[in-house]
């Protein structure tokens, strides 16, 4: 079955409403309206407004509210609608939903997936193509997680809805139109990596929306008679360093590829603990091909701005040039 990714999110919600009857929808325009970008379409009509539920426009209360329906036995799935919009919410986020568990030495769970669209791509205007993975990433508490493929969002969105932990679920916005095929009967585990493309020379280590930039870049390379391997992370925390440190074990070189600021990004997180636990393997320093430290530019010079192939292509002959 082909469907776009905002189809497979929209019918894997579907499924787990189905499938739960504690579980319930909340965000700004979600029901009526169907969300900003249509993936709730539908759903209101069908599961009723107390299951998909319009709220204020206001984060920090949405995670709120979230948060003492989970503690009342609810799953909660909370849409926001950009990126940019979550800061509000941080602090019910980090110090609320993913603390309490913790605080209450496991006599609670707090089973809450904050939906955040995320990433450039869109030419949209400031606050609404950021990329706020690593606060989230850091914070001990919660899962991190980001699809890109329309056959993992199906899948993923429902396994972060039946997981007990808080979940981070970012969708790669620029992607929502991309169609691909859903096996309804193969997800993988919601925290491992996939190799999307096998190789020989070098490794590339992407997640969400540069993963399709990273299989273009290879499917590049490879006119150029270099073998790229692609793994895509998919969940940031935890991540799966297993499938990457078996990946970089055959091709000696790795080179890690995302939209946010190069600085303290999450792919300097990768390249230590490669560098770390993967020295004697590495013929090459882990490269990194990211965003600048800069905040996210106008529409116009986005292009520049975010990690494309001829960069990636620079950072792979960096890294066979040792």
């Amino acid at each position: 079955m082909t469907v776009s990714m905002v189809k497979a999110l929209n019918d894997g919600l579907r499924q787990a409403l189905t499938d739960d009857p504690k579980v319930l929808l909340m965000g700004e325009d979600i029901g009526r309206l169907g969300g900003v970008f249509r993936v709730t379409d539908g759903l209101r009509k069908d599961f009723g407004d107390l299951r998909v539920v319009d709220t204020p426009l206001g984060e920090a209360g949405i995670v709120g509210a979230a948060v003492g329906l989970a503690m009342r036995g609810y799953r909660p799935v909370c849409e926001l609608q950009f990126d940019g919009f979550v800061y509000p919410a941080a602090n019910q986020i980090i110090t609320q939903l993913a603390k309490l568990r913790h605080r209450s030495a496991g006599r609670i769970s707090l089973p809450v997936v904050i939906r955040i669209p995320y990433g450039g791509g869109i030419g949209s205007i400031e606050h609404h193509s950021e990329s706020p993975e690593t606060y989230f990433a850091h914070t001990a508490g919660l899962k991190v997680v980001t699809c890109s493929t329309p056959h993992d969002a199906f899948h993923m969105i429902q396994q972060a809805v039946a997981d007990d932990d808080p979940v981070i679920f970012l969708e790669p916005k620029r992607h929502y139109w991309t169609k691909g095929e859903i096996d309804p009967s193969s997800p993988q585990p919601l925290d491992r990596a996939v190799v999307r493309r096998e190789g020989t020379d070098v490794t590339l280590i992407a997640y969400g929306p540069t993963v399709p930039v990273a299989l273009e870049a290879a499917e590049a390379a490879a006119e150029e008679g270099r073998s790229v391997e692609v793994v895509d992370l998919r969940s940031l925390s935890p991540w799966d360093i297993t499938t990457v440190r078996a990946s970089v074990h055959r091709t000696g070189r790795a080179v890690v590829v995302h939209e946010a600021a190069h600085s303290h990004g999450f792919g300097a997180e990768v390249a230590a603990r490669l560098q770390d636990e993967e020295f004697h393997f590495l013929e090459a320093p882990v490269g990194r091909v990211t965003g600048y430290d800069t905040p996210y530019p106008p529409s116009r010079l986005e292009s520049d701005w975010l990690p494309g192939v001829d960069r990636i292509l620079n950072a792979i002959d960096r890294s066979l040039s040792y």
